[in-house]
């Protein structure tokens, strides 16, 4: 949960931790990866609730 946080800007990075050019590539993945889900659920849950018939 700790490293989800930091994705999303909730929470500081731990300024222990090495960052390099790929582990700053990695997190981004993640945080694009996250937010589209979340959308997604956002969607879904606007298509039951809303457009039901």
């Amino acid at each position: 949960m700790r490293q989800i946080a930091e994705y999303l800007y909730i929470k500081k990075k731990d300024p222990n931790t090495p960052e390099t050019k790929w582990l700053k590539y990695m997190h981004g993945i993640n945080r694009i990866s996250i937010l589209m889900f979340l959308a997604a659920l956002i969607f879904l849950f606007i298509k039951l609730v809303f457009l039901k018939k």
